[in-house]
């Protein structure tokens, strides 16, 4: 089973009244909560951590999850709030406004990190949830304690605005987290944030040498490539009409762990020593399944049958 530990947060996507008038309509989401529902669409084992609110947003949250099949029983509950972010979309690309201050999310500690049993043999994390303490610190001290043992991906879905403040802090967690994944998936800009200006492939290789297994950078419109010690894997993207871009990358992640856990490559040794057919099939799985959920409004990724 693979278990995504991130944010879940309600999405306010700008929409039109019937009377022409600007509207927000509120969607389930966050970044790692996305990941989570397109791996449970898949047909993949999908269990979900988080900080979860008992409010009326909360049991949106969760009935969500449930019906995507994914596993909600290690959510952490509170009757602290629900994450809210208000989302501006400019040419189908989103930017975001986030009110997340004393949220059931933000506030997760450690004390509420929940024992795991063998079932799950992978952990994903990443979004905005490394950003801001406790729940950042909690995150961390998880991956930490399970990487040892079970595969780990962190993809870490870089916000400057969210980070303004806490640049220095948040890159030295993302450095510590990178070394001890198996796996890291970064978009192209993401790549660059961390790492500066450079060709994509050294970049990414230069990642490698710092303890990871396996690279995946999206590079938007074009495709997605993954790389390691000894590989450089390339497939273009479907091509598709845009509606936005909101939850692409996270699908993308939910496509290529859905590929490599029925590869039987979710373990630490075959990560070691990947076939050139896997991971062309998980880099092809993860953008046939990002191209459905960019070619409809918010973040809805495709079931098995859609692709």
């Amino acid at each position: 089973m693979i278990l995504s530990c991130g944010e879940a947060l309600i999405d306010m996507l700008p929409r039109t009244t019937t009377l022409g008038e600007p509207a927000f309509s509120p969607y389930a989401g966050g970044a790692v909560f996305n990941t989570a529902i397109a791996l449970g669409r898949l047909g993949a084992p999908s269990a979900f951590f988080s900080g979860i609110s008992n409010d009326m947003l909360g049991q949106i949250l969760t009935e969500t999850l449930q019906a995507s099949k994914v596993d909600t029983q290690y959510c952490a509950r509170s009757d602290r709030p629900t994450t809210v972010a208000f989302v501006k979309l400019v040419d189908g690309q989103a930017t975001y406004a986030f009110y997340d201050e004393n949220t059931a999310g933000r506030l997760l500690s450690q004390d509420q990190l929940p024992t795991l049993p063998a079932a799950i043999s992978t952990l994903f994390f990443g979004g905005i949830s490394l950003v801001n303490d406790p729940a950042a610190s909690t995150y961390e001290a998880l991956q930490a304690r399970e990487s040892p043992t079970r595969v780990t991906m962190i993809d870490p879905n870089i916000r400057p605005g969210f980070i303004a403040g806490k640049e220095a802090e948040y890159r030295a967690r993302i450095e510590r987290m990178i070394a001890r994944a198996d796996i890291v998936k970064l978009s192209d800009e993401d790549l660059r944030w961390l790492q500066g200006a450079g060709d994509v492939s050294t970049l990414a290789r230069q990642l490698l040498e710092k303890g990871p297994k396996l690279i995946f950078i999206t590079e938007g419109a074009e495709g997605a490539r993954a790389i390691t010690a000894t590989q450089n894997r390339f497939v273009a993207a479907t091509r598709v009409t845009v509606a936005d871009t909101v939850g692409a990358g996270d699908t993308f992640n939910a496509g290529a762990l859905t590929a490599l856990h029925e590869a039987g490559a979710l373990t630490k040794a075959a990560l070691a020593n990947l076939s050139d057919a896997t991971l062309d099939a998980a880099l092809t799985l993860g953008t046939k399944a990002a191209a459905v959920t960019v070619s409809r409004p918010g973040a809805n990724p495709p079931w098995r049958n859609e692709l």
